[in-house]
């Protein structure tokens, strides 16, 4: 039965799915040859803005977050409410541990470049709300859990994110951007969301399961798949030319970030693996604690020091890293599964017994 599990598994990667790593190394590549060669393209794009969220990046991260949610069913998200040890260690790393460490390896690394060192905690406490899910599909990780993890991290930020970069970075206030955090709550959790749950029921209810499993949702990966492709050519075409020219002085910034995102691997795992979380519970946990809200980041560093600064300069390179090392880290999951306890499956016929049920009891 394993083996045969297994084969399936192969059988049902396609061609983007089976050469994802290859294709993500091109569209890098492409992005930063444009960033060198065509700089008006990478100026031109990055102009377009709404409530300082970039529109091109956002529409793309859009494609990528509709088609990841509306494989979620709303009995996901209940379970996952009523499992608090994943939210908690969640909670716990990207808000009590990730950002001292973030100022402690910055300061470590980075002295005597302020700007970099301001940069670097502003990219270390701001947890990913929005791209980490497609990760999550991507490690066949619990959906529900993550969506519930990325809404609490959003809550939270509207709450706890000035004040930990006032005091991380030594000043009296930070001003925070409110319309970029509400708007990206809004844009990449509660339209897509939305227009998910209302996908899902209707396209049930008028073509059946199988249908919608067997076609829809392939379809959808795919767009996804070209979204991820398209965001990175954008994105490293935004800073292909300082990459490409300042090597060095990206890849000084780039190794904090580097010891960061891997401490935070290690504490996440450690503790879901202490936890006893089965891996498709531990998968979200450990790849929302090792992301990063790059837009909030970007904003307050450009707001605080300038849109040239280091600090500017350092919360780009961050998203930059990010994704070839979140590619990696959904690889490394998925790898060592083993390590973890897996989820039960409940058969299908007995979920619905259970909701008949509970309705009648309801009545």
């Amino acid at each position: 039965m394993a083996c045969a599990s297994a084969e399936s598994e192969k059988v049902s990667l396609g061609l983007f799915e089976k050469y994802l790593t290859l294709w993500i190394s091109i569209c890098i590549v492409v992005g930063l040859l444009f960033g060198r060669f065509l700089p008006q393209l990478g100026q031109y794009l990055d102009s377009l803005k709404f409530a300082q969220i970039s529109i091109p990046i956002g529409i793309l991260l859009f494609l990528m977050m509709y088609p990841t949610v509306v494989g979620i069913s709303f009995s996901d998200v209940k379970k996952a409410t009523m499992f608090p040890k994943p939210m908690l260690i969640t909670i716990i790393s990207n808000w009590v541990i990730a950002p001292p460490l973030s100022a402690l390896y910055a300061n470590f690394f980075l002295r005597g470049n302020p700007r970099f060192i301001a940069g670097l905690i502003l990219l270390g406490i701001s947890p990913c709300t929005a791209m980490v899910l497609w990760w999550i599909k991507l490690a066949k990780g619990d959906l529900g859990q993550g969506l519930v993890n990325t809404a609490i991290n959003a809550l939270l930020m509207v709450a706890l994110y000035g004040a930990e970069a006032a005091f991380y970075l030594g000043v009296s206030s930070i001003p925070v951007p409110w319309d970029l955090i509400a708007w990206s709550v809004i844009l990449f959790i509660a339209i897509p969301v939305t227009l998910a749950a209302i996908t899902r029921r209707t396209l049930l209810a008028s073509k059946g399961e199988t249908w919608f499993q067997g076609r829809f949702l392939p379809m959808l990966g795919k767009i996804s798949i070209v979204a991820l492709l398209t965001t990175l050519i954008v994105m490293f075409s935004l800073k292909g030319e300082i990459i490409l020219t300042q090597p060095l002085m990206v890849a000084l910034i780039a190794v904090p970030l580097l010891v960061h995102y891997v401490s935070m691997i290690g504490i996440t795992y450690g503790a879901c693996w202490f936890a006893n979380l089965s891996y498709e519970a531990a998968a979200p946990s450990v790849l929302i604690g090792s992301s990063s809200h790059f837009e909030v980041a970007i904003a307050v560093a450009t707001t605080l020091f300038g849109l040239g600064s280091g600090a500017a300069l350092a919360t780009v390179i961050g998203p930059l890293m990010e994704v070839p090392l979140m590619l990696s880290l959904t690889k490394f999951l998925w790898h060592n599964r083993g390590n973890f306890p897996r989820k039960k499956q409940v058969p299908a016929e007995v979920v619905r017994v259970t909701d008949t049920a509970s309705r009648l009891q309801l009545k």
